[in-house]
C-alpha cells in the first residue's frame, strides 16, 4: 500500500454487523479511510482471502465460528501479506499471551476509538514498509538474476575470486581454461598463472586488498587445465559477490598481431546473418554523426527497412529461409551504399542504413531505388523463390535537439507510418522542416489570439455546477471559446500557442473582466451566482494580478464568494510561493480558491493545508467507470469524509451517467459537473455581442 493510496482495505472477523459498522465509523471519524468487508465463518474467510488481499484483518477473539488461531492459520496458508490484529472487550495477561501465540501483530481493546485508530495507523504504516521492503528485495533479486545472466552471456572470460579462490566464473572463462561447470569453485587462481608470473600477480592482488589502485592491466602467461599456456592480459577490479567483497578478474588472450586484433574487432562489430554491422556498432556511429551533424546541410539520414509481411513469410518458409531473406536484402542494400555510408542490422527483421546522400531529394531517390529494386527482384531462398516488397522509414539528421535515440525513434515512427499506409513505400520525417512548420503555425495562432483580444472574438460559455446538498444560488464554471470564420475554436487548440508567446495572463484577465461584467448584469444579480474561473500558472506568477483584481472588484462591487479561482494541484506545487501569495490576496478581497485534480494524496493534503482551499475538485481518474469501480468509490468516500471534517466542499467533474450521480451523493460529494448534466452553453449576452 503506497502513501498516496490512503484507503485501507479492512477485513473484520465479527459476528455483529452493527459492531463492524461502529468500528469502521470510529476509524473514519479519526480521518482513516477504510474499505470494509466482514466475514463470520472460516469458509467465508478462506474464500475472501482467495479472491481479495486485505491490508488489515481485525479478528474478534470472541467470534463464535472463527478463533484467532484459525484466522492466523488461514492467513498463513493464503500467503497474503496482511496484518492480523486481535480485538476483545477485555484485556488481561492471558488474552494478550493468547493473541501473541496465535500470530496477532497487535491487540485492541474494543470501545477505545483512539487506541483503535492509533494501532490501525501504526500497523498500516508497518505493512506499507514491509511491502516496500519486499518490493525492493524482489527488485534486488531480479537485478542479481539479470546480472548473472549477463555475466553468463558475456564473451569476455570473467571470474570472481575471494582470498585467492574462485567463487564464480562464467562460461567463457570455463571454456578458455578447459573446465567443466562444477570444477572451478574453490580452486586457487594461482593454479592458472604460469610460475614466472605468479609473484607479479600476487602483488597486484595485495594492492587490491589494501585498497590501493592496482595496475589496470597486467600481461602474463596463463595456464590451461591441459597444461597448454597462452599469453593473456588481465583486468582487476574490486567487486562484491553474494554480499562478500571479492575481486573481479577478466582474462583476454593477447592478439597474435595487430592485424589479428583488427580482424577480431571487425568480427565483434558484424552481424553473423547479414554480414552488416550489428546494432551496437550502428548506434555508436549514429550517435557520433548526430552529435556532429550540420543543421544547415542536413547531409545525413537514417533509413530503417523492413520486409512487408515478414512474419507471414517466416511462418510459411521457416526461420532458415527468413535468415536467407535478410541476407539477400542486406546484399541489395550494400549495392547502393556510398563511400561514407554505414549499413547494419537494427533489429530482428529491421535493416538500416546511415546515408550521406545529402539533400531530401537524393534521399527520396535512394528510397525509391531500394523499393523498386526489391519489388522487381525474385529472391532465391534455397529451393524456393519469393517476391516481396519493403517499407522504408527515414529520419533526416540535423543538429536541432538531435541524438541517436531521437533519430532512431523518428525513423521507427516513419517506418510504421509507411507500413500503416499499405507498405511498399517510404515515409520521410524532416525534423527541421517540421520545426519550421510548427513555428509558422505557432505564429499564426499568436496573431489569431491577439486579433481575438482586440476584436472581441473570444466568448464565454458556462457549465452548471450542480449542488447535491441543496446549496442556495447558482454555480457555474466559466469556459473560454474563440470565434472564427471556420466556427468555434476550443482552448486545446490555441492555448499551447498562447503559453509559448506569453499571452496566458492577458487571456485570463479578459476572462475575469467578462465574468465580472456578467455578475454585474441584471440577469445574474436577480439571484446569487458563483463563477468558477480557471487560471494559468503564468498568471499566478504575475505579481501585478492581485492589485489589478482589487481595482476591478472595487469598481464592480461584487458580493463575497461570487468568484472562485481554480488551479491544478500538480501545477500549484511547482510555484507554491506564488500560489500562497495569490490566495492570501484574493481572500482579503472576498474571493475563494479551488484546487483541481485532487486525489487525497499526501502531497494534495499538504497543499490543502498550506492554501486553505475552499473547494476541492476530485481527480478525473476517480470518475472512470465509477459504477463498476469499487476501489474508486471507496477512495471518494474516504476523501469526502476527510474533507467534511475540515469543512471543505468537494466537486466531482466529468460525471457522465445517473449511476455515478447516485454513488457520488451517497459518498457525500457536495457538487457535480459534467456533460451528462449540461453541455457547455454560450452565455446569452455573449451571443448578443455584449
Amino acid at each position: 500500500m503506497t502513501q498516496s493510496d490512503n484507503v485501507i482495505k479492512l477485513l473484520l472477523i465479527e459476528d455483529s454487523e452493527d459492531k463492524a459498522e461502529q468500528i469502521a465509523g470510529d476509524l473514519r471519524n479519526g480521518g482513516i479511510a477504510v474499505q470494509l468487508a466482514r466475514v463470520t465463518s472460516e469458509p467465508e474467510l478462506i474464500e475472501h482471502l482467495r479472491t481479495r488481499a486485505p491490508d488489515l484483518i481485525l479478528a474478534n477473539m470472541d467470534a463464535a465460528n472463527v478463533t484467532l488461531a484459525q484466522a492466523s492459520a488461514v492467513l498463513k496458508r493464503s500467503t497474503k501479506d496482511s496484518s492480523l490484529i486481535a480485538m476483545s472487550n477485555t484485556i488481561d495477561t492471558q488474552r494478550m499471551l493468547l493473541a501473541v501465540q496465535s500470530g496477532a501483530w497487535a491487540h485492541v481493546l474494543l470501545g477505545q476509538p483512539e487506541l483503535l485508530q492509533h494501532i490501525v495507523r501504526r500497523e498500516s504504516n508497518s505493512l506499507s514498509t514491509r511491502r516496500a521492503v519486499s518490493r525492493l528485495e524482489a527488485g534486488l533479486h531480479e537485478s542479481e538474476r539479470r546480472c548473472d545472466a549477463l555475466l553468463d552471456s558475456s564473451r569476455d572470460p570473467i571470474a570472481y575470486v575471494h582470498e585467492g579462490m574462485h567463487v564464480r566464473a562464467n562460461q567463457a572463462y570455463l571454456e578458455m581454461f578447459g573446465f567443466a561447470d562444477d570444477e572451478i569453485e574453490g580452486m586457487s587462481i594461482l593454479d592458472l598463472i604460469a610460475p614466472a608470473d605468479a609473484e607479479s600477480f600476487k602483488t597486484a592482488l595485495k594492492r587490491m586488498d589494501k585498497s590501493v589502485k592496482p595496475t589496470q592491466t597486467l600481461d602474463l602467461k596463463a595456464v590451461r587445465t591441459d597444461g597448454a599456456s597462452f599469453d593473456a592480459q588481465i583486468e582487476l577490479s574490486n567487486a562484491n559477490y553474494e554480499g562478500e567483497p571479492c575481486q573481479q578478474i577478466i582474462f583476454r588472450r593477447q592478439a597474435a598481431s595487430e592485424e589479428v586484433a583488427k580482424q577480431l574487432e571487425a568480427l565483434r562489430s558484424r552481424d553473423t546473418v547479414t554480414g552488416l554491422y550489428n546494432r551496437q556498432h550502428c548506434i555508436a556511429a549514429l550517435e557520433r554523426i548526430s552529435t556532429n551533424s550540420n543543421a544547415e546541410r542536413g547531409d545525413h539520414a537514417l533509413l530503417l527497412i523492413e520486409s512487408d509481411n515478414f512474419k507471414q513469410l517466416t511462418d510459411t518458409l521457416g526461420l532458415d529461409a527468413a535468415d536467407l531473406l535478410l541476407s539477400e536484402l542486406a546484399q541489395l542494400i550494400q549495392r547502393h551504399l556510398g563511400a561514407d555510408d554505414i549499413a547494419g542490422r537494427f533489429g530482428n527483421q529491421t535493416l538500416g542504413m546511415i546515408s550521406s546522400a545529402g539533400s531530401l531529394e537524393k534521399v527520396n531517390e535512394l528510397c525509391e531505388t531500394l523499393r523498386k529494386g526489391c519489388e522487381e527482384r525474385i529472391f532465391e531462398l534455397g529451393a524456393k523463390s519469393v517476391s516481396l516488397t519493403i517499407s522504408v522509414g527515414v529520419s533526416l539528421i540535423t543538429s536541432k535537439g538531435t541524438n541517436a535515440t531521437n533519430v532512431l525513434a523518428r525513423a521507427n515512427e516513419a517506418l510504421r507510418m509507411a507500413q500503416n499506409e499499405g507498405g511498399n513505400r517510404a515515409h520521410v520525417i524532416d525534423p527541421a522542416a517540421q520545426e519550421k512548420a510548427d513555428a509558422a503555425e505557432s505564429l499564426q495562432w499568436r496573431d489569431k489570439i491577439k486579433s481575438a483580444l482586440s476584436n472581441n472574438d473570444f466568448q464565454l460559455h458556462y457549465q452548471s455546477v450542480v449542488s447535491l446538498q441543496d446549496a442556495p444560488g447558482e454555480y457555474r464554471e466559466m469556459l473560454l471559446r474563440m470565434r472564427s470564420a471556420e466556427g468555434e475554436i476550443k482552448p486545446a487548440e490555441f492555448m499551447p500557442a498562447a503559453q509559448r508567446h506569453g499571452l496566458l495572463p492577458t487571456i485570463d484577465r479578459w476572462v475575469i473582466s467578462r465574468s465580472l461584467m456578467l455578475l454585474g448584469e441584471r440577469a445574474f444579480n436577480s439571484q446569487e451566482h458563483t463563477f468558477f474561473i480557471k487560471l494559468s500558472l503564468a498568471t499566478i506568477e504575475d505579481e501585478s494580478l492581485v492589485p489589478w483584481l482589487t481595482t476591478q472588484l472595487e469598481a464592480k462591487k461584487i458580493r463575497d464568494g461570487a468568484l472562485v479561482f481554480e488551479l491544478p494541484e500538480q501545477g500549484a506545487v511547482t510555484v507554491l510561493k506564488n500560489v500562497l501569495s495569490f490566495v492570501r490576496g484574493i481572500k482579503k478581497l472576498g474571493c475563494k480558491f479551488a484546487l483541481e485534480g485532487f486525489a487525497g494524496s499526501q502531497t494534495g493534503m499538504q497543499l490543502l493545508k498550506h492554501t486553505d482551499a475552499d473547494y476541492l475538485k476530485l481527480d478525473r481518474a476517480l470518475m472512470l467507470d465509477l459504477p463498476r469501480n469499487k476501489d474508486n468509490e471507496s477512495k471518494i468516500r474516504g476523501i469526502c469524509a476527510q474533507l467534511r471534517d475540515v469543512h471543505k466542499l468537494t466537486i466531482a467533474e466529468f460525471v457522465e451517467d445517473a449511476a455515478s450521480m447516485s454513488i457520488l451523493f451517497s459518498c457525500g460529494v457536495d457538487f457535480v459537473q459534467g456533460n451528462f448534466l449540461q453541455e457547455p452553453e454560450l452565455v446569452m449576452s455573449e451571443a448578443m455581442g455584449a
